[in-house]
């Protein structure tokens, strides 16, 4: 539970961002949701741009809590705890009624228009993609995946597959393109092995 100021500012933020985008996104609405005076939010934060980016890295707080909990399941095969993630992920989307990712909302509002937030946001998912990386690899010395595969690039393509069912996921308001897109793609996965 969000106990200071800031923290309830960003806790707003997510939502807010995920709901609206950048552009909609209302520094007054914001202020009023948090009954916060408009001089705090100027204490905390230069600008709309400083507040978006600091929601994006209270979200990849988020985002890391999720890989940590699903990675790091050894219970799970490595290709199961990679599935895991993704999994995890749909769940909180559909918590959020099926919003989608808030940096897959941003990327598409914002990368061809703010080069910082592009630059920012891709960083982001390399590091997502870097975490499934890691575990693929492993998948792949326990022959869970091919062994000429390439980790990276499987992870890549996994996490570009999943922007897209997540915005599909996103218009229709539904889970049915994350659902399709893990059944097919991890069992592709497993069949090339």
């Amino acid at each position: 539970m969000a106990t200071t100021t800031r923290e309830r500012l960003l806790e707003a933020g997510l939502s807010l961002l995920l709901q609206h985008g950048y552009h909609d996104l209302g520094i007054q609405a914001l202020l009023k949701q948090t009954n916060t005076p408009k001089g705090s939010f100027y204490h905390y934060f230069s600008s709309k741009e400083d507040f978006a980016m600091q929601v994006i890295d209270r979200y990849m707080v988020e985002v890391h809590l999720g890989l940590d909990a699903s990675l790091g399941d050894l219970a799970l095969t490595p290709l199961g705890r990679a599935r895991r993630f993704f999994e995890l992920s749909r769940e909180k989307y559909r918590r959020d009624g099926y919003m989608g990712c808030m940096l897959g909302g941003l990327g598409q509002e914002l990368s061809g228009v703010n080069a910082t937030f592009a630059s920012r946001i891709e960083a982001c998912f390399s590091e997502i993609s870097g975490r499934i990386a890691d575990c693929l690899e492993e998948a792949r010395r326990r022959g869970e995946i091919p062994g000429e595969a390439d980790p990276r690039e499987l992870a890549n393509l996994l996490l570009n597959c999943w922007e897209g069912a997540a915005l599909r996921s996103r218009l229709l308001r539904d889970p049915a393109p994350l659902d399709r897109m893990l059944d097919f793609t991890f069992s592709a996965a497993t069949r090339a092995s």
